[in-house]
């Protein structure tokens, strides 16, 4: 038996999503822009490096943006089932372009090491506070809604804002040792931005893994498996439950049900009761969006 999902919830979530996406791109447009020109003014590696990594933050925003407006599409005649594996694909091609971006950030963070160059501007820092601020700022904002709906790539933008605050802060640490040090520090801001490609590596590999669980239909953590089988239990009419597999599709969960029922009742009993385990699952859960139930007698 197959409910038909109304989305109406999911789509929201997607669209609330998206549009903290879009946010979060029109900041990072800005900061890598304020970055790279005051790291280039002001002999900063380290803030030149975090400038990059914001301009590939805004790359990964237009991503996740795009794969959350994708996502809430409603289920059409080729996809049955809606379109929510764009969110963690979306994710995935967000979390490579961080670990291609940390190899290429290291590889020249190591180069300048040894290379001469003068020592960074104190106006650096005032730059990289007011990143720190209003990144840490974004992340908690953008977690917080990731949480609500239980997105993948949302969760993932938001990491994006934490590790560039990291960043900027290794990279304020990196230039304010270097002024205070002197000459002989100067390379400091360039250890910072070594520092920073190792934060973007762990994040991205901290990104991947679960977009990656999700594609692949990994079973979702959490309680939400037990608290549908408690759900199908409390029907009159259940014996018990033979399988309950449950797999995340975007911000939505889509079961299949085997429930054991008194093997002499009639073909339209059983498919009331079907109707009955449907409803009260998708009512405990708004989630939810489709339930297969397959009856079976019990013993």
């Amino acid at each position: 038996m197959n409910a038909h999902p109304t989305g109406g919830a999911a789509a929201s979530n997607l669209q609330s999503g998206a549009r903290l996406a879009l946010l979060g791109l029109v900041v990072n447009v800005a900061f890598a822009f304020i970055k790279i020109t005051a790291g280039v003014f002001g002999n900063a590696y380290a803030l030149i490096a975090d400038g990059i990594e914001s301009a590939l933050d805004a790359a990964g925003s237009i991503v996740i943006w795009g794969g959350l407006r994708y996502a809430a599409r409603p289920p059409d005649a080729t996809h049955p089932y809606g379109h929510g594996k764009a969110e963690p694909l979306a994710a995935v091609v967000v979390a490579l372009g961080v670990l291609a971006a940390a190899t290429a950030l290291a590889i020249e963070s190591v180069r300048e090491i040894f290379l001469p160059h003068h020592g960074p501007a104190p106006f650096t820092l005032f730059v990289l506070v007011m990143a720190v601020v209003v990144k840490e700022a974004l992340f908690r904002a953008v977690s917080r809604v990731g949480r609500i709906v239980k997105s993948t790539a949302v969760a993932t933008d938001a990491w994006h804002h934490r590790a560039d605050a990291i960043i900027s802060m290794a990279a304020a640490i990196g230039i304010s040792i270097a002024l205070i040090g002197g000459e002989k520090w100067q390379r400091a801001d360039d250890y910072a931005a070594l520092f920073a490609c190792v934060v973007i590596a762990t994040t991205g590999v901290r990104l991947l893994r679960p977009a990656l669980q999700e594609i692949l239909d990994t079973a979702p953590r959490g309680g939400i498996a037990e608290s549908i089988q408690r759900a199908a239990r409390s029907v009159p009419g259940v014996i018990d439950l033979d399988k309950c597999f449950v797999r995340k599709m975007g911000v939505s969960y889509y079961v299949d049900l085997h429930v054991q029922v008194n093997g002499s009742i009639s073909v339209r009993e059983g498919h009331d009761l079907a109707h009955r385990v449907k409803d009260i699952i998708r009512g405990a859960d708004s989630r939810i969006a489709d339930v297969l139930v397959h009856i079976e007698p019990a013993g």
